[in-house]
């Protein structure tokens, strides 16, 4: 599980740029608050991270949900794809790594 970090600049600057204030911040907060459970339980991972997102991804095996951040568009108006890893080189494995890339920056949340 990996979440925003709340207090970062790159979460303050996308909800400046979607016009949602302090929303996306709360939701961030939202979802800590929410995951407590999983900070408890062994072996599932739970951490922050401050980096600049142009899309969500939420993956599970070889399936991915990826939504990606328009310019200027509240989140529930962005488009959401469904990928499927059915081999090399696809639209999954160009995902995949920025996720990897993404978790390999952050701060777990475990203590």
């Amino acid at each position: 599980m990996l979440i925003g970090d709340p207090d970062c600049d790159a979460l303050r600057m996308r909800g400046q740029e979607e016009r949602f204030g302090h929303g996306i911040e709360s939701r961030c907060r939202l979802a800590q608050l929410h995951d407590q459970a999983l900070l408890r339980t062994a072996g599932i991972p739970v951490a922050q991270h401050s980096t600049t997102l142009y899309g969500s991804g939420y993956r599970a095996d070889d399936d991915m949900y990826v939504d990606t951040h328009l310019n200027g568009a509240d989140a529930y108006g962005n488009p959401l794809f469904h990928l499927r890893r059915h081999g090399d080189g696809g639209l999954f494995d160009a995902y995949a790594p920025s996720a990897d890339a993404v978790w390999r920056t952050s701060q777990s949340l475990k203590e």
